[in-house]
């Protein structure tokens, strides 16, 4: 049994903010009460206090009170917030078939030091999660963590684009979501049948918007940074014409898409005007996107290349207006992580991506609470809530009753990004000050994380 005490609880999902203790045993939490509230209850469960008898004079009483007796670890939160365990719906664990950039076991780690306690993967490993074999691979590795892992499954054999996977079959086995990502769907009425068939099994299709044959080079903006490397790059049309084609088709469906880590500000402005249309439209932003622009390519070179790549300003800004006024739902990661040999080659041949689980609660304070576009429970709403409720989770929330996954940070604190407890170190925020340091995150009622 763990005793919260202290602490100031923030939970979108109910709107509560306040002072609030919390009494959490076997995976649940089963009291939340007004600061101070419990303590005359934990001292009866403790055996220190009895009015039914003298516990010096009467040996019963003594016996029920070793029977009613139970192990308590007290946590004093002085200073501190609680909040719902943050959930990261597009994270690479490159496992199977690229262990040497990530793995199952050491993603988890480096999820739970960034105060998330669920996370799902996406299906572009190798073997592809398109067949019962690997998805059953990756969920029962994923229980050997202390977090929960959950993972979406290929939306097409061999992530071919060609021929659809058995949807229902692996939803069946456990799949939350369907995905290509990395590999746009090209074929029109492949997509049309992938929603059709994903609506079917309440799950939601994620796609990757980002028109191959309009780009030249990937990972770098078609612009000044394109400029700067004498490359092509990757034009803005290459996300905006997939996006424009799949919320179409997806409002016909009347099927759930999220579009995932949205780039432009025109692929905002028309997920915003999707969204009048339908309620099935989703989209997620990465905290690269909104904290970073092509001229951290210029400066940082590989270690800031991702697909889609970091853009102009005005496109920043309009992702953190669509984060604002609620066109954008969720914050998602899509934590990448490459090895040091990988980032070293030169800028067009090394791969695309950056670890983000680590940074992204604390870019997510600095560039959004503290700039003032949102507030502290709005934003734990977009990381923890929003995504869970889009995939179907039971996760994402504060009450009795309700799983014992939250995050403990203490927003004034600072901490400087020196290392990863991921694998990979692959990022453009290492030797930056971060506000907000987590200093426990806890799942299933079990300390996953806490600082030293």
């Amino acid at each position: 049994m763990i005793y919260l005490k202290n602490g100031c609880l923030i939970d979108p999902a109910s709107g509560v903010e306040g002072y609030r203790d919390l009494l959490i045993k076997d995976g649940k939490i089963i009291r939340i009460a007004r600061q101070g509230a419990l303590e005359e209850e934990l001292m009866l469960l403790q055996g220190k206090s009895d009015n039914t008898c003298v516990e010096q004079e009467t040996k019963v009483c003594n016996a029920e009170n070793d029977r009613r007796r139970e192990e308590i670890e007290v946590i004093d939160l002085y200073g501190q917030c609680i909040a719902p365990g943050f959930v990261d719906v597009h994270v690479h664990f490159r496992d199977p078939g690229f262990t040497h950039k990530e793995d199952i076991y050491t993603g988890a780690r480096a999820a739970a030091r960034g105060g998330f306690t669920s996370v799902v993967l996406m299906a572009n490993t190798k073997p592809a999660v398109d067949n019962p074999e690997t998805l059953a691979y990756v969920l029962e590795k994923g229980k050997e963590t202390n977090i929960h892992i959950y993972t979406c499954a290929n939306v097409t054999r061999g992530l071919q684009g060609k021929e659809l996977t058995d949807m229902e079959e692996l939803s069946n086995l456990g799949a939350v979501g369907f995905t290509d990502d990395g590999i746009p769907l090209m074929n029109e009425q492949l997509l049309r049948g992938a929603l059709q068939k994903a609506a079917k099994c309440k799950r939601p299709v994620s796609l990757h918007e980002e028109n191959p044959a309009l780009i030249t080079n990937n990972g770098i903006n078609a612009g000044k940074a394109a400029k700067h490397y004498g490359v092509g790059g990757s034009p803005r049309e290459a996300e905006i014409s997939m996006v424009e084609r799949d919320l179409r088709i997806a409002i016909e469906e009347d099927a759930d898409l999220s579009i995932q880590h949205i780039s432009t500000k025109e692929a905002v402005e028309l997920v915003r005007q999707a969204k009048k249309k339908s309620s099935h439209i989703y989209a997620e932003a990465a905290p690269h996107h909104f904290t970073l622009t092509e001229e951290a390519v210029i400066k940082y070179g590989t270690l800031a290349k991702m697909n889609p790549p970091l853009r102009e300003e005005a496109d920043r800004r309009a992702i953190i207006e669509g984060l604002k006024d609620g066109t954008i739902d969720m914050i998602a990661t899509d934590h990448a992580p490459h090895s040091a040999e990988e980032k070293a080659k030169p800028l067009t041949e090394a791969p695309s991506g950056i670890v983000g689980l680590e940074t992204a609660f604390s870019l997510g304070i600095r560039e959004l609470v503290n700039k003032g576009y949102l507030s502290m429970s709005e934003l734990i709403a977009k990381m923890s809530y929003a995504p869970a409720k889009l995939y179907h989770l039971d996760a994402g929330y504060l009450a009795e009753g309700g799983p014992a996954d939250l995050v403990v940070f203490d927003p004034n604190k600072e901490w400087v990004v020196d290392s990863f407890a991921s694998k990979s170190a692959n990022s453009p925020f290492i030797g930056e000050t971060m506000p907000g340091v987590i200093n426990y995150t806890i799942c299933d009622g079990k300390v996953a994380y806490q600082a030293r």
